[in-house]
């Protein structure tokens, strides 16, 4: 039961629910906008950024050592997996591509992600040192994703973007003090 209540509570804390998809309306015409380009870079900069998390918190399936950070990564997968086919949904309902040109973000400082060879060397630890390492680079990750909501509450006009990104936001903040605190007690 103990297990349960713990699971159901990362879930919560990790915001699960999905934001429900906002596509245009049925007939809008190319010059309707029920969007405007940050809500599509929000978009697009998301999808790539979640993809970066899942492959991490899917390495904590079988690296970490402590239950906890285990239940948190496997309730990070399930919100930001859901979240991704949200987004490729608006981005298709936009008739935008899912992801952006690599330089197209260049102004803004980038796509704020994680490296690549960085996940990799990441998949090379196990146990302790895999923990320590993972929860690190998630924290500085999800502080990456706050960033790029923020950028969307500054200036999208996409209700369900605007919503997402605030749920985003909250919950991504309350994983980084989470983490932190596992940091700690580590």
């Amino acid at each position: 039961m103990k297990g349960l209540l713990v699971l159901v509570s990362a879930l919560l804390l990790a915001g699960c629910a999905a934001a429900p998809a906002q596509p245009a309306p049925a007939g809008a015409g190319a010059t309707s906008k029920v969007y405007n380009d940050t809500d599509v870079m929000f978009a697009q900069m998301m999808v790539a950024h979640h993809e970066q998390a899942l492959a991490m918190v899917r390495l904590a399936r079988t690296k970490a050592v402590r239950d906890d950070v285990r239940t948190l990564a496997a309730a990070i997968e399930v919100t930001e997996a859901d979240e991704t086919k949200t987004m490729q949904v608006w981005l298709q309902s936009w008739n935008q591509p899912s992801t952006a040109a690599a330089d197209s973000h260049a102004g803004h400082g980038g796509a704020h992600g994680t490296d690549a060879d960085d996940i990799a060397a990441l998949g090379t630890f196990d146990g302790p040192g895999f923990e320590q390492r993972f929860l690190n680079m998630l924290v500085a990750h999800q502080h990456n994703a706050v960033e790029i909501a923020r950028m969307e509450t500054g200036s999208g006009v996409n209700p369900g973007a605007l919503d997402l990104a605030k749920r985003i936001t909250d919950s991504r903040t309350a994983e980084i003090q989470q983490m932190l605190r596992y940091l700690e007690t580590g």
